[in-house]
């Protein structure tokens, strides 16, 4: 744990999943979608497109737009009010999202998933050639668990996160690295916010029970998963060969820095 590796071999890898989470792409005060950064990140997953790699992007997000559309301020508590939220609210984010990547003369497509669409054999093989038809046509699949009929990520249980999902989705398409965009700068020994000591970890090549009680101690302000959620994706990952990094998503251009190799956010070494 903690050893720098060079990274410059990350600049070959052509398949990656980018998980944006809640806090990424809201505002912290109000909940509601910043138009402003999504634009910049649009601009920056359609430029890693313009370079020949392919880019899944799993996006949450959803329940926050619908909360803005239904003029409700704070986040529901009620189950049926939130799914309500995500219905009106994914409608509003693809949206947005069709709208910014038009601009760029970028394709996206909207696929919605549940926990059985990945674990029953028929409709994960049916997903799997979905995504790999829209790869092939130059097409950024954009993909969120579907909230208004599955409670899973609501409840956050063993399934229901973005985290998890995306490293599913990561597996699924056989890309060769997941990045997760968060509200911190990557791993640490405790949550650095209310910790000064906490120390931060550069790469991760085992995940055991240290590491992973190190990590209950970080949440996340805005989103329904905290760092827990990103080790147990990272483990999913490093299961399936696949390469993994935390990143901080308040600045856009890790993105991009991150495929270069550059030093950024916590990597969990297949």
């Amino acid at each position: 744990m903690d050893t720098i590796i060079d990274r410059s071999y990350i600049k070959d890898k052509k398949r990656v999943v980018i998980k944006i989470g809640t806090s990424t792409i809201t505002h912290a005060e109000t909940g509601h979608v910043n138009l402003g950064k999504l634009e910049k990140y649009v601009r920056v997953l359609t430029d890693i497109r313009n370079r020949n790699k392919e880019v899944v992007v799993v996006s949450s997000g959803a329940v926050g737009a619908g909360r803005k559309a239904l003029g409700i301020k704070e986040r529901p508590k009620e189950l049926a009010v939130t799914q309500a939220c995500s219905a009106v609210g994914q409608a509003q984010l693809m949206m947005i999202y069709q709208k910014l990547f038009a601009e760029y003369n970028q394709t996206i497509a909207q696929i919605l998933v549940t926990k059985n669409v990945i674990t029953n054999e028929s409709t994960r093989m049916n997903t799997q050639r979905t995504l790999e038809q829209l790869l092939k046509m130059g097409v950024i699949p954009i993909l969120n668990e579907n909230d208004a009929i599955s409670t899973d990520e609501i409840q956050n249980d063993n399934f229901g996160d973005n985290d998890r999902l995306s490293a599913y989705v990561a597996e699924l398409v056989g890309a060769e690295l997941l990045v997760l965009l968060t509200d911190i700068n990557g791993m640490y020994t405790d949550d650095p916010r209310v910790n000064e000591n906490a120390v931060f970890i550069n790469c991760v090549r085992q995940i055991d029970e240290e590491l992973e009680e190190m990590a209950k101690g970080v949440k996340s302000n805005v989103g329904t998963g905290g760092m827990a959620t990103k080790v147990a994706a990272a483990k999913i990952a490093m299961e399936a060969g696949i390469d993994m990094v935390i990143a901080n998503g308040d600045r856009v251009y890790n993105i991009p820095d991150i495929l270069e190799g550059i030093q950024i956010g916590t990597l969990f070494k297949a």
